[in-house]
């Protein structure tokens, strides 16, 4: 008799991780594939030109030529034993508490921004070539909104809307 207990126990057991090793092979195994395409428009292209001169980057964001209106931020990286120092000769550039420094006017379509230049300090002695630093420079736009008075502003939290796509192509 207590061998039958003990053989429905094991058998039970045994059910148990037979039943859920179905599940957890296809956990392992199930894989996804996408086919298709699904072309999006954010309405606003901007592209980057950044220069190089005396450990100084020379950075300007130029609108394409059928962008939408934009507010534009940057902010610049490069290695820790060294620092960076921001500055706008024209003063249309201003520091954000976020680290970003944030582009006075609205850059519309075909339009460049002043530039914004950023200067490495802590340079070894023995160093000759600035190619050997690298120095990152991070930009984003945002669309210009307007408040009910028709004052325009910038939105840097807004989030792009995303809508499921019908169809697409192969």
């Amino acid at each position: 008799m207590k061998k039958k207990h003990i053989f429905l126990a094991v058998s039970a057991v045994a059910l148990i991780l037979l039943g859920s090793a179905g599940s957890a092979w296809a956990y392992f195994t199930t894989y996804v594939e996408a086919r298709g395409t699904q072309e999006i428009s954010l309405e606003d292209e901007t592209t980057v030109e950044e220069k190089v001169d005396s450990w100084t980057k020379h950075i300007v964001i130029n609108g394409a030529a059928d962008s939408a209106p934009v507010y534009v931020r940057a902010r610049a990286y490069c290695g820790s034993q060294y620092s960076l120092v921001y500055a706008s000769a024209d003063n249309k550039w201003t520091p954000g508490s976020d680290g970003y420094y944030y582009y006075s006017d609205i850059l519309y379509g075909g339009e460049k921004t002043s530039e914004l230049l950023v200067r490495i300090e802590n340079i070894p002695k023995d160093v000759k070539d600035a190619s050997e630093f690298n120095v990152a420079v991070i930009y984003e736009t945002t669309p210009v909104l307007y408040d009910e008075s028709g004052n325009p502003y910038a939105d840097w939290n807004q989030k792009m809307e995303v809508t499921k796509a019908e169809g697409g192509s192969n």
